[in-house]
């Protein structure tokens, strides 16, 4: 069909997640969409496809049926405990998303998603476990409910409503769309521009050409904005690094593909939508280079449990509450304030085996297949998973030895550059497995380690026995050096809660919308400071639900 030929009601620029959920009640509606992306259709879904599928819930079913007691107020108290708003202006949005998310998330969130298909995996993870206060960072129970199917099976339902909207006229795909540009008229969005990229047949994730072959103008009523954030751009994750962070990492590696640009940060702002709390952001610590990558500098982030031992690049084990899997932020502070990019765990086989998950959807074949025999033999069964033991094995930044004194040795000749003092994480190892003999100890660490089995979805597939790292049974001994690995924004496009970018004076730009991670998952900021786990995905949802359905409104309106 002619590109004059089609009357939109709405264009979406970006086929990720928050873009195909918009799309999806776009054509629930019965109104025309043209979705329009960067790249090749090989990357429709965006960096959903690649995500573990984890969902913020509370109170839900599976968290009952494993004892977990949790409520809206408990929600809400974590939420804004971990959120740290702490400017007016910026987070006056913020704020009010925060609120409407944690009750979506408290009561239609999950029927809404069985609606469409999409299922859970019975055993809920425990994220982000705090900072040691009950007011403050960190989840009280665990939330973090694993998609069946992973990433893919969230995206699934709303791709597929899509190419429903395709086959029945209401929706255009436009791939090799690069917008440049948003056409305002009298104070209003009323459509885009760009240039036409040249075919490229790159596999997902893969980078792909920047050949320009023409120029486009699409024109509609209602424009959103779902390009993501920053996280492929390392020179722009400098440029907004907080102060408050210290020092940029002079090297990182990438947790998504290089299209996640934020050319269209700068574009929107152009066009007079607001961007706030740039300054956000939400980068792992437990990054691995990925010893089979698909884009640049690809990084993959270990998802710890409590057990392994965490040293600074110099030899000196981190401070308690900064256990693995408890405070993302609060060790990337630390570990930046060392002075160096990469830091250690020190484990044992037996703690590889029931601790160690590996973020992404392609690490996690079991679930993201939705296969029964192999995710009982993997999780439950005897050894690490498959995609574990391949890093083991060929990751560039394990090490695996029968001695400490051999693991220290070899430590030390991969890190020629920072003098690691070995004698010191000998002394914290030896120390440790002297406390393991009582069953009440002064190391918070494995009082941690012992209270998280108490849940029995930890002791059941997520948090080793508590065992001597030198008792040859537990072996080999094993560590891993670990890197900065850039992920979300958490700031973003200024947006009300119907998803309306907002310009300089705070009120809507007519015509222009914002969602998923460009508008710094609603509000441009619902997270604050901090992020409680399986709230990316969520957010995306959630504005994306709520773009289209006012779209929708409105379109019903003008007709």
């Amino acid at each position: 069909m002619p590109e004059t030929a089609f009357n939109a009601d709405a264009i979406i620029v970006g086929g990720g997640l928050s873009g195909l959920v918009a799309a999806a009640e776009l054509v629930d509606a019965g109104k025309r969409v043209i979705l329009v992306d960067q790249e090749p259709e090989a990357s429709l879904g965006g960096q959903a496809h690649w995500s573990f599928g984890g969902l913020f819930l509370v109170d839900s079913p599976e968290q009952r049926r494993l004892g977990v007691k949790d409520s809206l107020e408990l929600a809400m108290q974590d939420w804004f405990g971990t959120a740290g708003f702490d400017r007016d202006d910026e987070d006056a949005w913020g704020r009010k998303w925060a609120e409407a998310y944690v009750r979506f998330a408290a009561t239609e969130k999950r029927e809404w998603l069985k609606s469409k298909g999409v299922g859970f995996f019975p055993v809920v993870g425990w994220a982000e476990r705090g900072a040691g206060a009950a007011i403050g960072h960190g989840n009280s129970v665990p939330r973090f409910h694993i998609t069946w199917g992973t990433g893919p099976g969230v995206v699934a339902p709303f791709l597929a409503r899509v190419r429903e909207g395709v086959t029945a006229g209401l929706v255009q795909l436009r791939f090799r769309h690069r917008v440049d540009e948003l056409v305002v008229e009298n104070g209003a969005v009323v459509g885009i521009r760009g240039a036409l990229l040249a075919p490229d047949d790159a596999a997902r994730g893969e980078a792909s050409n920047r050949d320009e072959v023409g120029v486009f103008e699409l024109r509609a009523p209602a424009v959103i904005v779902a390009s993501g954030g920053i996280g492929g751009n390392h020179d722009l994750v400098r440029e907004f690094w907080p102060e408050r962070l210290g020092t940029p990492p002079a090297e990182m590696l990438s947790g998504v593909p290089a299209h996640v640009d934020g050319r269209m940060l700068g574009i929107t702002e152009s066009a007079g939508a607001r961007l706030v709390n740039r300054d956000r952001m939400w980068h792992y610590v437990e990054g691995i280079r990925n010893w089979d990558p698909i884009w640049a500098k690809h990084g993959i982030r270990i998802l710890p449990g409590p057990s392994s031992l965490w040293f600074d690049a110099t030899g000196s084990r981190l401070p308690a509450p900064l256990f693995p899997g408890f405070d993302t932020l609060g060790t990337l502070d630390h570990l930046q304030s060392t002075g160096h990019g990469h830091s250690w765990f020190v484990l044992t086989q037996a703690v590889i085996e029931k601790e160690f998950a590996l973020s992404g959807s392609e690490q996690n074949p079991d679930l993201t297949g939705k296969d029964v025999k192999l995710l009982a033999k993997s999780r439950l069964g005897k050894g690490a998973t498959g995609p574990v033991e391949a890093f083991k094995e060929h990751g560039a930044d394990f090490i695996v030895a029968d001695t400490l004194g051999e693991l220290l040795d070899r430590m030390r000749a991969a890190s020629p550059d920072v003098e690691l003092d070995i004698d010191n994480i000998e002394r914290e190892v030896v120390a440790r497995d002297r406390e393991i003999d009582n069953a009440f100890t002064k190391d918070a660490q494995i009082t941690a380690l012992r209270g998280a089995r108490n849940y029995v979805g930890d002791k059941l597939i997520r948090v080793a026995a508590p065992h001597k790292f030198q008792d040859p049974k537990a072996g080999p001994l094993i560590a891993v050096k670990l890197h900065v690995l850039t992920r979300k924004s958490l700031g973003g496009i200024q947006t009300d809660l119907e998803s309306r970018a907002l310009g300089a004076d705070g009120a809507p730009i007519p015509g222009l919308y914002a969602v998923g991670e460009a508008s710094g998952f609603g509000g441009g900021g619902v997270h604050g400071y901090r992020a409680l786990e399986g709230t990316f995905l969520g957010g995306c949802l959630f504005t994306g639900r709520n773009a289209g359905r006012a779209i929708a409104r409105g379109a019903q309106r003008r007709e």
